[in-house]
């Protein structure tokens, strides 16, 4: 149980993130996927649904027992969080109304936001959009684990912890790697997001209130669907820094399992991505893969060669640009 991890640094690697190259040459050997390439006009259509149902969960809770708010908030309110941070994360990309319509994205990702409790959207996007460019980028991805993660959380229970306390290394990390100026949009995404809390706080009270805290706080810490934190890019096998995951949880989460199409076409909505898998299943097949986001979280556990550093690092050259 206290058994310390060998690896003591990330691994550092010299060369390109493999999706750019892979992108091209797809695209030269199947152009049919360019078809993909556009918006998915349901997304907009399951958002308000999701949000319709967190309303209603909200106003049912709001006179159980405290034992039954936070039963619901984890069986069920948490399964709709995490889902719901993952259509932020397919707004980002500007999935609902296209890249023609930047804004309504961001306006809308902001709405998707108001049953999660607390502000995310539009400072996701942002950081985000540099987590694709520069992958694994030293100062930049804030994807990648602070050095004291990596340095402390190095055995089975602290790992253990690692993974419940997710939630909060989400969110102070990119202060502590990247900090960025506070937007206009930012303002608006907090403002809109404290008046709609305060306003689920004046109608049904404490309890559905910390009914959608909860919920947010637990879906995306020690949550079966979490797993995809850890699946995406920590490097299980060496030399593999995207991995993909082709289980049931897909459903709930827009596909964000395939995450090897994903990088290789970030302009392509969540639902269309296992037809980029069935198009170009010569480039994807034989990728390593995994079935189970809950095995992902055993192993990272109980694997003692595995730990926060386990991912794959670089020193950007020449000029970025960040969102």
């Amino acid at each position: 149980m206290g058994n310390t991890v060998a690896r003591e640094d990330f691994e550092w690697v010299y060369t390109d993130q493999p999706h750019a190259d892979r992108r091209k040459e797809i695209l030269a050997k199947h152009p049919e996927i360019k078809a993909l390439m556009k918006p998915d006009y349901n997304l907009i259509w399951v958002v308000v649904l999701m949000v319709l149902a967190q309303l209603t969960a909200f106003y049912l809770v709001k006179d159980l027992d405290w034992k039954w708010v936070i039963f619901w908030a984890y069986v069920f309110g948490s399964c709709i969080s995490h889902s719901m941070t993952l259509a932020i994360h397919e707004i980002s990309h500007n999935s609902a109304f296209g890249n023609n319509k930047a804004m309504w994205n961001r306006w809308f990702g902001i709405f998707a936001n108001l049953p999660l409790g607390l502000p995310y959207s539009i400072s996701f996007k942002r950081y985000h959009m540099d987590h694709h460019r520069y992958l694994g980028g030293d100062g930049i991805d804030v994807d990648i684990p602070t050095n004291f993660e990596g340095w402390f959380f190095c055995t089975r229970f602290r790992k253990f912890i690692w993974i419940v306390l997710q939630p909060f290394f989400y969110a102070i990390r990119p202060l502590c790697i990247n900090p960025k100026p506070i937007t206009r949009l930012e303002i608006i995404n907090l403002l809109a997001q404290l008046s709609f809390d305060i306003v689920i706080y004046y109608l049904w009270g404490v309890k559905s209130t910390v009914y959608m805290l909860a919920g947010s706080v637990l879906g995306l810490g020690l949550h079966p669907i979490s797993g995809h934190f850890i699946a995406e890019h920590y490097m299980f096998l060496k030399g593999h820094e995207t991995y993909s995951y082709y289980g049931p949880l897909n459903l709930l989460t827009f596909n964000v399992g395939y995450h090897n199409e994903h990088h290789d076409f970030p302009n392509i909505p969540g639902k269309s991505l296992p037809l980029v898998k069935k198009i170009a299943a010569e480039y994807y097949d034989n990728l390593p893969q995994y079935n189970s986001w809950i095995k992902v979280l055993y192993d990272f556990v109980m694997d003692d060669t595995i730990s926060p550093y386990s991912r794959m690092k670089r020193q950007l050259k020449g000029e970025v640009k960040q969102d």
